[in-house]
């Protein structure tokens, strides 16, 4: 039998979830770190990234912010009314978060409309076919996985490293104060809403997620678990990495493919 977790402690202290999931935690600390800490993320809190990279940014990342709210619903219907303590919690937290996840959509097409992208630019998606490869992901979790690996990959890893990067593009103001004044409420507010209050939702989730499981999960379950968190941060990661080889190609001044197959076969 299951034997029941119920949590005591603070919500947002790892000592007040089983040892199972203070490993879990700690077993894919290094993954979230490369994203949390990202050049990218460095470069966007110090303005320093190009407009062409901040608009392949935006852009690549609006079918994940688009269809959050989404994935949330596919979840909603995995779950039964009384059927088990955790299914009724996230039950009660699915309902109540999804309008909140619609009305983050807004937000986002303000923030890209600040940088020139329109809603059009968004719904086009003329980016590298890399920058889709996390909104995949996060479709299939969510679509094809349990209710608590799809928590997990969504509402625990990608909410969770999102609330800590966008604190950290927000902690010295220098993007922010280079948006003209009367702009900046609006083009901020995505950023702003996930830096400072969201932080609760990943803990929330990992309640969840640990009320789902119970004290003594199979090894088969944590492993499960360990890689869906793991993987939705590796997919953050290779976002990043491909909007900073776009940047770094751009500063160099790089000759596209097209030109250099022109050179290869002139010569």
């Amino acid at each position: 039998m299951i034997e029941t977790f119920n949590r005591t402690g603070p919500l947002m202290d790892a000592e007040s979830y089983p040892k199972w999931a203070q490993q879990l935690i700690a077993d894919c600390s290094e993954s979230k770190r490369r994203v949390v800490e990202h050049e990218l993320y460095q470069r966007m809190r110090d303005n320093k990234l190009s407009a062409k990279t901040m608009r392949h940014y935006l852009i690549g990342g609006w079918p994940v912010v688009e269809q959050f709210a989404l994935y949330m619903a596919q979840n909603l219907t995995k779950t039964r009314f009384a059927r088990h303590p955790g299914e009724d919690m996230a039950r009660r937290w699915l309902m109540r978060n999804i309008r909140v996840e619609l009305n983050h959509a807004d937000y986002w097409v303000n923030w890209s409309a600040a940088h020139g992208v329109t809603l059009e630019d968004l719904q086009a998606q003329q980016v590298p076919p890399e920058l889709h490869a996390l909104s995949h992901w996060c479709w299939h979790t969510s679509s094809a996985d349990s209710l608590i690996v799809a928590i997990a990959a969504t509402n625990y890893a990608i909410e969770g490293a999102t609330g800590e990067w966008s604190a950290l593009v927000c902690s010295n103001g220098v993007y922010a104060s280079a948006f003209a004044e009367e702009d900046r409420k609006r083009a901020m507010k995505w950023l702003k809403m996930h830096a400072q209050y969201d932080d609760a939702h990943p803990w929330e989730a990992l309640e969840i997620i640990c009320t789902l499981a119970g004290m003594n999960p199979s090894k088969a379950l944590q492993m499960e678990l360990r890689q869906a968190v793991c993987k939705s941060y590796d997919y953050m990661y290779l976002f990043l990495e491909r909007c900073m080889q776009l940047e770094q190609s751009e500063a160099a001044g790089k000759p596209s493919a097209a030109r250099e197959r022109l050179a290869l076969a002139g010569s």
